[in-house]
């Protein structure tokens, strides 16, 4: 086996765990999600400020491994597959206007008062639900991509 084929394996086994992690911490944001929404009834005890604050910073650490762990490969040119690069192309932007929605969510939400939440929270997570929606289609697509 050449060095060149030790690397692309090596490679491809790092973007493996990143996925891996990436899908770990996507199940963990509609966890959370299904509960502060009201669809998960399960008791944890927490006030809906806890809540909504666990989940801003379940979808930050969610959105920045995305970025900076799985598609930041991609965007340092070490992606070599050019179907994975095609899809790429097409689908980052899309995932970037979902991001910039949950980031949006999560600067509204950094202080919350109760008034907030009474009158915004329950748009506001039909809204960044959506969109995470849409990032876990777009996202799947692309993985799938790189795992093939």
């Amino acid at each position: 086996m050449t060095n060149e084929n030790v690397v692309q394996m090596k490679e491809r086994s790092q973007t493996n765990v990143l996925i891996e992690e990436l899908l770990i911490e996507r199940k963990q944001v509609w966890d959370i999600y299904c509960i502060v929404t009201g669809i998960n009834e399960a008791k944890t005890g927490k006030s809906m400020e806890e809540l909504v604050r666990e989940f801003c910073q379940l979808t930050v650490d969610y959105i920045s491994l995305g970025h900076f762990g799985v598609y930041q490969r991609i965007l340092d040119g070490n992606e070599r597959r050019k179907s994975v690069l095609l899809s790429a192309e097409e689908i980052y932007p899309k995932i970037s206007k979902a991001t910039e929605s949950v980031l949006d969510f999560n600067d509204k939400y950094q202080e919350l008062t109760p008034l907030l939440i009474l009158n915004d929270l329950a748009n506001d997570l039909s809204d960044v639900g959506e969109h995470l929606a849409n990032r876990i289609e777009l996202e799947d697509e692309l993985i799938g991509k790189m795992l093939a």
